[in-house]
């Protein structure tokens, strides 16, 4: 961690090296929902890469921009206004901590939970109402693609039925958040010379089965191959949608699908603006490779476990930790 005394703004914020030309991720997949062959496309990007971009998706592009309007507008009001729809704990305005566990990123958010196609009515923010709406609108479209992504995952792993996994994020009682971020422009560092940036949101992998991302043309998004960990700049398309799988779907998986670890790095001139939904199951779902999925003689990788013991355990762990490594089981040599 550095802390730049003459910047107080960015104080105990941790540095990256600043991306560069060389940085952005050159052979990132591309699938187009609406192909026949997405299913093949999404499977091979999974197994290769836990993370892929998403086009034809559906999700109207009027809807998109319309949530990102109101998300400019909540967090262009003054702190105390925005202050008020926090703290974060475990739903509303959070600025820089992220839990609370002691991460830290240069972004303030907004951290919703999702109930059904909506969001709950027992999340009170945001408490406008053009914002509701916008968010509902673009929630109740995103979650139908991410029903439609999960059911092209199984038909090209082979599973039948192919609402195995799709059933378990539409099922009653589904735990699924919402999450709107704004990484604000980090001018502090800005012509200073070191060739670091911010840290917006630190390196992770999400818990879920998978989440969808859409961002503003500001790019910041960052992942990890798995083919030596190289962190590479994803290029912003405020039209397409960015699918991450999660740690809940590699164990579904048995680690055929890997969840991919990312970060956001802040830009020293531009705001960023994305929004995610994040899929999980109902806090009972027993979390475990899939039967159709395991070979003759081959055993789980994993120790059984519920979505809520992983969720307890995800939220007392630091972003970056690798929780799935208490659940692995050691392998007999």
């Amino acid at each position: 961690m550095v802390v730049l005394a003459s910047t107080p703004a960015v104080d105990q914020i941790p540095l990256l090296r600043s991306p560069g030309p060389g940085d952005y991720f050159a052979g990132m997949p591309v699938v187009d929902l609406s192909s026949p062959g997405a299913p093949r496309a999404i499977a091979d990007a999974c197994e290769r890469f836990g993370f892929f971009k998403l086009v034809g998706h559906g999700v109207p592009l009027d809807a998109m921009e319309r949530l990102e309007s109101e998300a400019v507008r909540f967090f262009a009001q003054p702190q105390a206004d925005k202050d008020r729809a926090g703290p974060a704990y475990p739903f509303g305005y959070g600025s820089k901590r992220i839990g609370l566990n002691g991460d830290v990123g240069w972004l303030e958010y907004l951290l919703l939970a999702v109930d059904n196609a909506s969001l709950s009515t027992a999340c009170p923010v945001p408490s406008c109402a053009a914002f509701r709406a916008a968010l509902n609108e673009y929630i109740a479209a995103v979650r139908k693609v991410a029903a439609r992504v999960l059911e092209a995952m199984a038909e090209g792993l082979g599973i039948a039925p192919v609402s195995t996994l799709s059933a378990m994020v539409a099922a009653e009682g589904s735990d699924q958040v919402f999450r709107v971020n704004h990484y604000p422009p980090c001018t502090a560092l800005h012509g200073l010379g070191l060739g670091r940036s911010a840290t917006g949101f630190g390196e992770h992998t999400d818990p879920q089965l998978l989440s969808l991302l859409r961002s503003n043309g500001t790019s910041g998004l960052q992942i990890a191959l798995h083919d030596g960990g190289q962190w590479v700049s994803v290029p912003s398309d405020r039209d397409a949608l960015f699918v991450n799988v999660g740690d809940s779907l590699q164990v579904l998986t048995n680690g055929r699908f890997k969840s991919v670890k990312h970060r956001v790095v802040a830009n020293s001139l531009k705001s960023r603006v994305s929004m995610i939904y994040f899929g999980g199951p109902p806090l009972g779902q027993r979390i475990a490779p899939l039967p159709q999925l395991l070979g003759e003689g081959e055993q789980s990788l994993y120790k059984d476990f519920t979505w809520s013991e992983y969720k307890k355990a995800a939220y007392k762990s630091r972003l970056g930790d690798n929780r799935l490594a208490h659940f692995h089981k050691l392998q007999q040599p």
